[in-house]
């Protein structure tokens, strides 16, 4: 959704409030593609703060379907997003190189939400998603859920650093 800003820029302490939508149903990036189950609308808070540059405030909520970093279930994971960015004018002579990271934001005089929205998202991915805080993950052998019960696989790995010892003892065995 795209949010005009030209009364906001022109106008020197204007604030004004909106409540808009996020328009996308998933999002996708560099881990793949996840789906949107319950997005809020968004409430947003322009505030003028000098000649073409604006404040832009707001939050939102949304909760996507995420898999599971060890057994790979589907868990609802909830965004609760709040964010404050300053955006500027195309006709805005002062840049740097920080007000260029949110340059991709504009379109003309025209505030793009959902990529704000999207860029946002990715700032607040976690680090890693579980189930549950106990989680078992997957069995390595076979793939099997351990949530769901023991495989019975036999999961024992010999310790690296020991083989040697490993293979004197065996020599030793064979040799009586």
């Amino acid at each position: 959704m795209l949010v005009n800003l030209t009364d906001v820029f022109t106008n020197e302490g204007q604030v004004q409030e909106l409540t808009v939508s996020y328009d996308a149903d998933g999002l996708t990036n560099q881990l793949g593609t996840f789906s949107i189950k319950e997005k809020s609308p968004v409430e947003l808070r322009l505030t003028n703060i000098g000649q073409s540059k604006v404040l832009v405030e707001g939050n939102v909520q949304l909760t996507l379907i995420l898999s599971c970093d060890r057994c790979l279930k589907d868990v609802d994971y909830i965004f609760d997003l709040s964010f404050a960015n300053e955006v500027v004018s195309p006709d805005y002579t002062e840049r740097d190189t920080e007000e260029d990271d949110f340059s991709q934001l504009m379109q003309g005089y025209h505030l793009n939400v959902d990529e704000l929205i999207n860029n946002e998202i990715l700032l607040n991915w976690p680090m890693k998603v579980l189930c549950k805080a106990d989680c078992k993950g997957i069995c390595k052998v076979c793939g099997k859920n351990l949530n769901d019960g023991d495989c019975g696989c036999d999961d024992f790995v010999p310790d690296p650093r020991m083989a040697a010892i490993k293979n004197l003892f065996e020599a030793s065995q064979s040799t009586k």
